[in-house]
């Protein structure tokens, strides 16, 4: 087994919520089925707008007879404030541990373990790898040397994956345009949750025109926010990039109807071309929708 790659995400932080009703309590907010997690399985879920937005997004570990979520931390306060907005009458503590525990990433290229402690697969995407929430003087796993957060950027975005907070701003994207659709963020079976209408409707009539998508080109590409261009059209904008591999935000079918018309796609003065992840159930459009 070829050793693998070890990385504290700095820019994570931890929340615990914990008590009688926490189950029920979170899983009444967010769009995951909170009731999946078990030791050894996290879901990934998103606490919504009424409008259905994604305000924050998050890993959910259970641990015990509580849950951990690894959220980017630059939010962790508004998020222990909007968690305790809805809290009401039910019986559950909130607490942030950022300053008491970390967030790690570990990856390897080959064989799977199953660790013990707040540890899970990345449930995004296997390929990921793990993630896993310790304490903060917590020795270093055996078997992992270590890896930069740049490091594991540049494999998040190879493999066509959207962060929130770097890739789009909270309160700007839906589920569906951040993919969260397609990579577990959503449970379409479970009961009502903040802006489930709008998620479901989305779903349903299948209004999602804009996705994340991988966008290639020869490096270093330009910054997040810089337009993506077919022709003298903007189709969408660019999010993080690393190397000539980056992710875009852009209508498919403005994208479809460029590429079949044989427009250049291009960000400030790059060229682009745009793909679908390896991972993705959505396609191209067959006809161009109008606006």
């Amino acid at each position: 087994m070829d050793e693998g790659r070890s990385v504290e995400l700095g820019r994570r932080g931890v929340i615990a919520v914990g008590g009688p009703d926490a189950e029920k309590f979170l899983n009444d907010l967010v769009t995951a089925d909170i009731t999946r997690t078990t030791t050894g399985q996290a879901v990934f879920a998103a606490l919504l707008s009424p409008q259905g937005k994604v305000l924050f997004d998050f890993i959910v570990f259970r641990d015990g007879e509580r849950f951990v979520l690894d959220a980017p931390r630059k939010v962790v306060a508004d998020l222990v404030k909007r968690l305790g907005f809805y809290r009401l009458r039910a019986k559950v503590t909130i607490e942030d541990l950022s300053e008491t525990h970390r967030v790690v990433a570990l990856w390897r290229e080959s064989g799977f373990e199953h660790f013990d402690g707040i540890a899970a697969p990345d449930p995004r995407l296997a390929s990921l790898g793990w993630r896993e929430v310790v304490a903060r003087d917590a020795p270093p796993r055996a078997g992992f040397g270590p890896a930069t957060e740049a490091e594991y950027d540049e494999r998040r975005i190879r493999l066509g994956i959207p962060e929130g907070g770097i890739d789009f701003d909270f309160g700007d994207a839906f589920p569906h345009d951040a993919d969260m659709d397609q990579l577990g963020g959503i449970d379409f079976g479970k009961g009502c949750y903040i802006g489930q209408e709008v998620v479901s409707r989305m779903e349903h009539r299948g209004t999602a025109r804009r996705r994340f998508v991988l966008a290639l080109g020869e490096g270093p590409l330009p910054a997040r926010g810089t337009p993506v261009n077919a022709g003298e059209r903007a189709i969408g904008t660019m999010g993080s990039s690393a190397g000539g591999n980056a992710l875009a935000l852009v209508r498919l079918d403005r994208a479809k109807e460029a590429a079949d018309a044989g427009y250049d796609l291009t960000a400030d003065t790059t060229a682009l071309e745009l793909k679908l992840p390896g991972w993705a159930k959505f396609g191209w459009p067959a006809t161009v929708a109008a606006d």
